[in-house]
């Protein structure tokens, strides 16, 4: 199923402290793991298993075994706003952002999410929402729908302060 992937060489897992910057990751599409709660064990295993570079706040983590040796690949994220965590990782990977819009990861899970027709949403989003938009997508894995409604030029807006002129 995941043969869908973006061609990104980035995928990460954030520990529990960066749930926001994982959601953000997602929506711009990078494959981002989330889990809340998980032991420090558990994150460095699955980063090595699955070659992801681990996020973290915590400077103890960083001081494991595994991440002192340089067998995962793991960054200390610096700051608590969202906004300057990504700014770090746009600046230590080079990131780039793809089209809002045109993510093709949930930003609540992680999952692919899928097109959908109009019809098949009639009963599942607001009225106004139905009448007034014509392509929706959603998760197979969580339920969430997406459409684009006026709050992507906002976040569009905060994403080019990010990238210096995401569009």
């Amino acid at each position: 199923m995941r043969s869908q992937n973006p061609p990104e060489k980035f995928r990460f897992i954030a520990d529990q402290m960066l749930g926001r910057l994982a959601k953000w990751l997602r929506l711009l599409g990078y494959d981002t793991l989330y889990l809340n709660p998980a032991p420090d064990g558990k994150l460095i295993e699955i980063a090595k298993e699955q070659n992801r570079v681990l996020l973290t706040r915590d400077t103890h983590l960083m001081e494991r075994r595994p991440i002192k040796k340089g067998i995962v690949r793991a960054v200390l994220i610096r700051d608590d706003a969202w906004e300057k965590q990504l700014a770090q990782l746009v600046s230590e990977f080079g990131l780039s952002p793809r089209k809002f819009r045109d993510s093709p990861f949930c930003g609540e899970c992680n999952s692919l999410i899928q097109k959908i027709s109009k019809e098949k949403v009639k009963e599942k989003v607001p009225l106004y929402v139905y009448q007034t938009h014509d392509y929706f997508s959603t998760c197979p894995n969580c339920g969430r729908y997406y459409w684009e409604g006026t709050h992507w030029e906002r976040i569009n807006e905060k994403l080019g302060s990010i990238f210096g002129g995401f569009s």
